[in-house]
């Protein structure tokens, strides 16, 4: 692209936890990047664009440009919980952009992993993206939110870690380091995870993930099981799509790498580094939308 072309680039990649803005001149090279609030479009949609808003002024700030300058922008923004079109478009009205594309999180994840190239990915954070691309073609599989799925995810971990702490509690399953100190969290009080679990989002859950990872890593028996049940799930996940040896496989997301040593030794071979981000691959499909308009 024409360095000197005045178009901007905004690419924006939100989620439970939060979301990311960043803002790149028509040559791709980035002049800011931001960081807001919780952005899935399911639980809260006031409250992801919003945050979404933010982070695109926080950035914009950094760059040290006016807002007023952000019109002429050709933007992609990746959001989680965008589930139909109705949803896209209403966070796309909520901008004046030159041009600005709204899914959900699974194809700027995608595009931020894999760039152009044939393989799978296997992003895992909050929630959970798994998507298989042949020959140009992507199929997804999940996604569908802690709710009814997102097995494997930070979210899906938590609450699996509170079960296990109860079934503990009850003697079904044995405590250990893991499950006596989150029981501790809540004041050995069983009641209390009750109470948590009445209310809590997925952001919720998932703030819990962090250190059944690093107890796993311990080889705390609790631990591992879990990270194991969620590596279960994405080993058929992966027969299901045809996985094939030589396949590029990627872990991405802050729960993801983790699963390497959990997954099927034939997979862990074919295990390589993401090309970027999500954020990465809202820009490069800002991009795209930008070449295609013009």
């Amino acid at each position: 692209m024409d360095s000197e072309d005045p178009t901007l680039l905004i690419g924006v990649d939100g989620g439970g936890t939060g979301c990311r803005a960043a803002i790149a001149d028509a040559s791709g090279t980035v002049l800011a990047k931001a960081a807001g609030g919780p952005a899935n479009v399911t639980t809260n949609c006031d409250e992801a664009i919003e945050n979404v808003r933010q982070a695109i002024a926080l950035a914009a700030a950094k760059a040290g440009m006016a807002e007023d300058r952000l019109a002429e922008a050709s933007t992609h923004i990746g959001l989680a919980g965008v589930l139909t079109a109705a949803d896209a478009a209403r966070v796309a009205g909520a901008f004046r952009f030159a041009a600005c594309v709204v899914t959900d999180d699974r194809p700027t994840s995608v595009a931020g992993a894999l760039g152009d190239r044939d393989g799978i990915l296997i992003s895992v954070g909050t929630g959970t993206i798994i998507a298989a691309r042949r020959s140009g073609r992507v199929r997804y599989v999940g996604g569908w939110g802690l709710e009814v799925a997102d097995q494997a995810s930070g979210g899906w971990l938590g609450r699996a870690l509170l079960e296990r702490t109860l079934l503990c509690h009850d003697g079904i399953e044995a405590h250990s380091d893991l499950t006596r100190s989150t029981l501790a969290k809540f004041d050995d009080d069983p009641n209390r995870i009750v109470s948590f679990a009445v209310a809590a989002r997925p952001i919720d859950y998932a703030a819990l993930a962090p250190a059944l990872v690093a107890a796993a890593t311990a080889a705390d028996l609790n631990g591992r099981a879990l990270m194991q049940r969620g590596a279960d799930h994405i080993n058929r996940v992966l027969s299901r799509l045809e996985r094939r040896s030589g396949d590029i496989l990627c872990l991405s997301g802050g729960i993801g790498p983790h699963y390497s040593a959990y997954l099927d030794p034939a997979c862990q071979v074919d295990i390589s580094a993401p090309l970027g981000s999500a954020l990465d691959g809202a820009l490069r499909l800002a991009a795209q939308t930008r070449r295609a308009l013009t």
